[in-house]
């Protein structure tokens, strides 16, 4: 069974930065896609980023290309979110996603969230 945790939320200013990670056990997939998803206060579920296995698909909402960067660690079996330049409009609660492919839906397991507040 996958099972997956997050970490690295905070409180950060605008324009701050801020790295999440998002360990990842119980892979059986051969091809697993992995990603990032975004719920804010109020608002649905917000695609934010995606890997494949090989890490040649790399997929990233308008909202964020070009400030957020997605990459994996296979050694530490560790999925990251890197997140410059936040803006306030980047609050909400940040979820590691694993599907068995790509595209990453937001179907697939995830874990419990990690917050990232960004305060003007």
């Amino acid at each position: 069974q996958v099972h997956v945790v997050e970490s690295g939320g905070g409180s950060v200013l605008f324009g701050g930065s801020l790295r999440l990670s998002c360990v990842i056990s119980g892979l059986t997939w051969s091809e697993p896609c992995m990603g990032w998803y975004r719920q804010a206060p109020g608002k649905g579920d917000e695609f934010v980023s995606s890997i494949d296995s090989t890490g040649t698909d790399v997929r990233y909402a308008n909202s964020v290309k070009g400030r957020f960067t997605i990459s994996q660690d296979y050694a530490k079996n560790t999925l990251y979110l890197k997140m410059e330049s936040l803006k306030p409009e980047d609050t909400a609660m940040y979820y590691c996603v694993v599907e068995a492919g790509c595209p990453v839906l937001g179907v697939g397991t995830r874990g419990q969230g990690t917050q990232v507040t960004v305060s003007s």
